[in-house]
């Protein structure tokens, strides 16, 4: 069996990234990401005068909207919404998960 190889960094590790750091983390371009941030897909941190840069959250959301736009041809839209049921239904497991929890202690 052969074993999985990380090709980036763990976002669990990274505390910010710059958007030319963002670009190179999602393999794309800085017009790309300003597009996630003008659909309200990713929001960068407010730092006047500098750099827009983006917590881990956002991170990971631009990597996700990356891969949906490249494997299934959405565009920013559905990728908003995709994302946002997505994370909705994290949130309904996690909740599940505690009754569960709750219900067999």
């Amino acid at each position: 069996m052969k074993k999985a190889v990380k090709r980036n960094p763990s976002v669990d590790m990274i505390e910010t990234l710059t958007l030319s750091e963002l670009t190179i983390f999602c393999d794309t371009n800085a017009d790309w990401v300003l597009g996630l941030v003008e659909h309200g897909i990713v929001t960068p941190i407010a730092k006047p005068s500098t750099e827009l840069q983006f917590e881990p959250a956002h991170i990971a959301r631009a990597r996700k909207a990356s891969r949906l736009m490249r494997d299934l041809g959405l565009n920013f839209a559905g990728v908003g919404l995709v994302l946002d049921l997505i994370e909705e239904r994290d949130a309904l497991a996690r909740k599940l998960a505690m009754f569960d929890t709750y219900d067999h202690a």
